[in-house]
């Protein structure tokens, strides 16, 4: 396997990892600001210890590395408020595909920021997974699903908002995984914590089993599959790494449907199939022209004998200045021989 590839699936684990996290706060049955918090907080200890490991390994990082962390926690925190109200408002499959409309963002602030021009298969890919995002939504079906459908797709776009920078803030401060990813997860808690109050509240007492649930959410989406995103997104492009990610909400749906009894209708069970066709798609590399190798040079071509006893004309080499190609002439004879030839 290539190590394209290698990365691609990488990215795709971590994607089908996350793409549990809707159902699990659905299943946790607590407020939004409840779950985004302790979700963060369980995974507080087992990514710095990950990242203890990383150090140990690869030295501390920068502090550009570190700054940069710092920053895609506090925006991370944002994220998970919003998507967690988004799930309250319309439910895990559409709240999941209105917080992944962040590809359009990526895509083209990582061509802004990073020089990175998306490839022409990206672009193509982008607007299929596109349409089959919308599809998921459920836009064109009679029925509107959720408790309050306005407010789910502000805290969507919201939400989309916010996970595009977190995603560009990661790309841009380090290559590891798990130290930028413990950074962040410290400062989103903290923030988390403080800015609950504007979001509803969060409950600090856990109760059983829906920390249950925020515990398996902790250490499968945000450790082990923010771990394997994080590895991947220094690695490739980050608009190839945000298309990737829309595999979510094509496996959130799935999984809605088994877990929480949601039922998709023909035209979502459709988008599935084109984020699934678009994403096959857009993460393949470009085929390279194939250029021609080079032949063995050409030997010079040595000129006829000519007649016994001729002059040869001395070697001139071509394009010097100031000296005019001309023909070979012959000797000069002496005056003599070139009047006794004319008057034979």
């Amino acid at each position: 396997m290539s190590a394209h590839r290698r990365i691609v699936l990488i990215a795709i684990v971590g994607a089908l990892i996350i793409s549990t996290s809707g159902p699990l706060v659905r299943l946790s049955g607590v407020s939004p600001a409840t779950s985004a918090l302790f979700r963060c907080a369980y995974a507080v200890p087992p990514i710095l210890f990950l990242a203890w490991m990383e150090r140990r390994r690869l030295g501390p990082m920068t502090r550009k590395g570190v700054v940069a962390s710092w920053l895609a926690g506090v925006v991370f925190a944002f994220d998970l408020l919003f998507w967690h109200h988004a799930i309250d408002y319309v439910g895990a499959g559409l709240a999941t595909v209105l917080g992944n409309l962040q590809v359009f963002i990526v895509a083209f602030a990582a061509w802004a920021l990073f020089k990175e021009r998306p490839s022409n298969r990206l672009m193509i890919g982008t607007p299929v997974v596109f349409a089959g995002v919308v599809l998921i939504s459920g836009v064109f079906d009679s029925a509107a699903y959720g408790s309050d459908p306005m407010m789910g797709v502000l805290a969507g776009v919201a939400t989309s908002i916010s996970y595009a920078a977190f995603l560009l803030l990661l790309k841009g401060g380090s290559d590891r995984a798990a130290g930028p990813l413990a950074h962040a997860t410290v400062v989103t808690t903290i923030s988390i914590a403080l800015l609950s109050p504007l979001f509803g509240g969060a409950d600090f007492v856990p109760q059983w089993p829906a920390h249950g649930w925020l515990l398996l959410l902790a250490l499968g989406p945000q450790v082990v599959g923010w771990s394997l995103i994080t590895y991947s997104l220094p690695r490739q492009p980050a608009a190839l790494t945000a298309l990737l990610l829309l595999v979510q909400p094509m496996t959130t749906v799935a999984i809605s449907t088994v877990a929480l009894g949601e039922r998709p209708s023909m035209l979502q069970l459709a988008g599935c199939a084109v984020v699934v066709a678009g994403v096959l798609y857009g993460s393949r590399r470009s085929p390279q022209p194939v250029v021609a190798a080079p032949g063995p040079p050409e030997l010079p071509v040595a000129a006829a004998p000519g007649p016994p006893g001729a002059s040869k004309a001395p070697d001139k080499p071509s394009g010097v200045p100031g000296a005019p190609d001309k023909p070979s002439e012959a000797p000069d004879k002496p005056e003599g021989e070139a009047e006794r030839t004319t008057a034979v």
